[in-house]
């Protein structure tokens, strides 16, 4: 029997052909079944989806996704179209959330920076936009980087163990958190896929997968 569904892998996640005849039960039937063969494949990760094939429902797309993540270890951060008018919103209300924090906490910086380039705070920072190899960012607080983090981050400079290193794509040349250091030693290596946690435990700088949203999780002071 003809499969429902065909994946294929894109750059920002995974692209799904639905059959735009198949009785949508099927479809989800096929998605569940698809996913639960190849859970260790996939891992424990997050990523974007695209659908291809068929108009969708909102609920419907909403079922497509939880197929998927109930399936596997796979999470579906957002839904994303071809004409990428659903990666626009996803941005603009990433904005406006990040707008409402800094004018919160005034701790925010958009855009990439380059060798040389060195970012102080005297509390948590977020930075939209990579953080390039000869780059550095100190702060007293967490320091989250929507992007790709490249260079050397500090933080809780001023002692703080218990602060934080977010970054969507993680592969620092050094990470320093309160009185503790890692050199990660070989240049732009991805501590694993996808974002990406570091903390201080049990003496060390230890780093791990984040596979919920995590930015309601941190306290900005």
């Amino acid at each position: 029997m003809r499969s429902t569904i065909m994946i294929k892998g894109n750059k920002s996640g995974m692209t799904i052909y639905l059959d735009p005849n198949a009785p949508f039960a099927q479809i989800l039937a096929d998605l569940e079944k698809k996913f639960r063969e190849s859970a260790k494949f996939w891992g424990a990760v997050q990523m974007a989806l695209a659908l291809e094939g068929r108009s969708l429902t909102p609920e419907e797309e909403f079922q497509v996704a939880n197929a998927i993540m109930d399936s596997s270890q796979v999470e579906i951060l957002c839904l994303i179209d071809q004409n990428g008018e659903q990666i626009r919103r996803c941005e603009h209300a990433l904005n406006e959330k990040l707008m409402e924090l800094s004018a919160q906490t005034g701790k925010f910086y958009k855009g990439d920076l380059h060798r040389g380039d060195n970012l102080d705070s005297e509390a948590s920072i977020v930075v939209i936009g990579d953080v390039n190899h000869g780059a550095r960012i100190t702060a007293k607080g967490n320091i989250i980087v929507l992007g790709e983090l490249k260079g050397s981050v500090y933080a809780g400079c001023n002692g703080n163990a218990d602060a934080v290193v977010v970054a969507l794509d993680m592969a620092p040349i050094q990470i320093r958190i309160g009185n503790f250091s890692s050199r990660i030693g070989e240049k732009n290596k991805r501590l694993g896929k996808g974002p990406m946690l570091a903390v201080v435990e049990d003496g060390a700088i230890c780093t791990r997968s984040l596979k919920k949203s995590f930015l309601h999780l941190l306290n900005f002071h």
